[in-house]
């Protein structure tokens, strides 16, 4: 059929099974949205930022596994969403994001809101396109859902100039996506899936090194399965939380710079590192030349780039983490998980001398405790999101995740804001779970007008400020390393967040007990709008354990044992 440009975004999202879209209007984008006014086949989520609107996608995907995508028009437009792209180029999220541009006769003429958006964007996206012709579009707009969801999934962007929204062409979207120079490899070597097989017989203190992969791959239940069989421990990142459940006795905890100290001693003692779908990011391994010295290492992953890249794979394995784990399974029989028991006994050992704790010994609440009683009270009733701080690490140590895709974080950017509009994705994607933001008195003011948002769409987000009136995590370091000078890290000026709240059709609390954050939360929850929970925490408190930047794994600062 001859249809406009602009027609044809909006049959591809349809055809796409797309369901809601996030994004924010201007000039070079107002074709599209004239053809969104006149269709009811999905839901338009208006952010108040463009950066909102592609974390929102974002926090959407995670929880959903569906591509999530952002619509928004050029110039700062595009470059506002730009931190958004990167964030989910850097934790491997799907997304489809929409440009608006120029007219074709004013790209380079420096015109209004133009910006050379394709070129900022090659190197924080899977792949990317300027659309010069509407009689491309179907290929383009086929492919880029393509190019997102396979492999290695990622950002994918395409930038449409205004007049090849309004050219009229054929559309037909019934071709097959067929790229020569793009087939990821998704079947493991058999050869290497049976030397990895072996390698594990043979092993003595083995450890399954659990990655965010395997949330991507959907293959977190098949990854519990193989642990089990196995009987051999395992270590989660940051990304993979939720793939084992938190009451797992094979799960010893978290690994990295804020690890628990069995996992990071485990992974320093063990003699075979079996990775699944993780990339030996600088966050977990600390010092390279110390990390697991004395391990083979076994490499499975999507992405061949990321294999040896920085740890040299004895074992490598290019495919899709869930079809190996599936061949592993097919053979795991083999294993004698009896042989593990005493290994098993070391790390219990580690656990019983420094497990993952804090001290109860002020007059305010402790952050670890707010993320802890979270957890009883809500449990799997709850997707949890974070921003980026001393917030996000206590989540991941203390919140006791039960299933994959329950946590929703920024993992490889590290981006603050990015909590609060990735937990209105979260919520548009799954309405019948409660959605949480933990989050700090600096993340949150980074993208506060998404309240405006939350309340238009009737999204409910809970979030819960940790406010320590410091920029936390960036304050334990220059207590920690800069001997306790505190630059510019201060935040004792502040809103009044209760009011904040109020101001935008929210709902606002401001607890200094226990007793008080339960009546909030529960009032919070039963009232079912966006609300704000301000918590006043002990300021001085620190994340602990910690690697310190460039260390070993093994060589920690732990919490000081009370004497008894």
């Amino acid at each position: 059929m001859q249809i406009s440009g602009a027609q044809m975004v909006i049959e591809a999202l349809i055809a796409e099974g797309v369901d809601t879209v996030f994004g924010y209007p201007g000039g070079a984008i107002m074709n599209v949205y004239d053809e969104i006014y006149k269709q009811d086949n999905f839901q338009h989520i208006l952010t108040r930022h463009e950066q909102a609107a592609v974390h929102a996608a974002e926090g959407y995907s995670k929880v959903s596994g569906k591509v999530g995508v952002a619509m928004i028009t050029s110039g700062p437009g595009f470059t506002n969403a730009v931190t958004g792209l990167a964030d989910a180029y850097m934790d491997s999220i799907p997304l489809v994001v929409i440009s608006g541009q120029v007219p074709m006769s004013l790209i380079g003429t420096d015109a209004f809101q133009e910006i050379d958006a394709v070129g900022i964007s090659r190197s924080c996206t899977k792949h990317n396109y300027l659309v010069t012709n509407a009689s491309d579009l179907p290929r383009v707009l086929k492919e880029a859902f393509h190019i997102a969801a396979t492999g290695r999934p990622g950002p994918v962007h395409v930038d449409i100039p205004k007049d090849v929204t309004a050219e009229i062409a054929e559309f037909d979207y019934s071709i097959k996506v067929d790229l020569e120079t793009y087939k990821p490899h998704v079947k493991g070597n058999p050869r290497q899936i049976k030397k990895a097989i072996e390698a594990i017989a043979n092993a003595k203190r083995p450890v399954f090194y659990l990655g965010g992969g395997i949330i991507n791959a959907n293959a977190a239940y098949e990854v519990r399965d193989l642990v089990h069989k196995t009987g051999i421990p395992a270590v989660e990142t940051f990304m993979a939380r939720g793939t084992l459940s938190h009451d797992d006795d094979l799960l010893i905890g978290m690994l990295g710079m804020h690890g628990s100290y069995a996992a990071n001693m485990a992974m320093s003692e063990t003699d075979l590192v079996i990775g699944l779908g993780a990339r030996f990011d600088d966050r977990v391994t600390g010092k390279l030349s110390e990390f697991a010295k004395n391990a083979g290492v076994i490499h499975v992953d999507i992405d061949p780039a990321s294999i040896s890249k920085l740890v040299h794979a004895n074992y490598p394995i290019v495919g899709d983490v869930k079809n190996v784990v599936n061949e592993i399974l097919d053979s795991v029989s083999k294993i004698n998980a009896d042989k593990y028991e005493g290994w098993r006994e070391t790390i219990e050992n580690f656990e019983e001398l420094h497990p993952l704790a804090y001290h109860e010994d002020t007059d305010r609440i402790k952050p670890q405790w707010v993320i802890e009683r979270v957890g009883q009270l809500l449990g799997d009733d709850a997707n949890i999101s974070t921003d980026v701080g001393q917030h996000q690490m206590w989540s991941g140590q203390f919140y006791p995740f039960s299933r994959p895709r329950q946590f929703i974080s920024s993992g490889g950017l590290g981006t603050m804001g990015f909590g609060f509009p990735a937990a209105i994705g979260v919520k548009a994607a799954m309405p019948e779970k409660t959605s949480i933001n933990f989050t700090g008195d600096g993340s949150i003011l980074m993208n506060c007008q998404e309240l405006m948002t939350a309340v238009e769409k009737k999204l409910p987000v809970i979030n819960i400020i940790l406010n320590n009136n410091y920029l936390g995590m960036v304050r334990q370091w220059q207590t920690l390393f800069y001997d306790k000078r505190h630059s510019e890290t201060d935040l004792s000026v502040q809103p009044d967040f209760v009011k904040l709240s109020e101001a935008f059709g929210g709902i606002g609390y401001r607890v200094k007990t226990k007793e008080e954050f339960d009546a909030a939360l529960k009032d919070a929850v039963e009232k079912n709008i966006v609300a704000f929970i301000e918590v006043i925490v002990e300021r001085l408190e620190n994340v602990l354990p910690m690697v310190p930047s460039g260390g070993s794994l093994f060589n920690m600062m732990l919490l000081e044992k009370k004497e008894k």
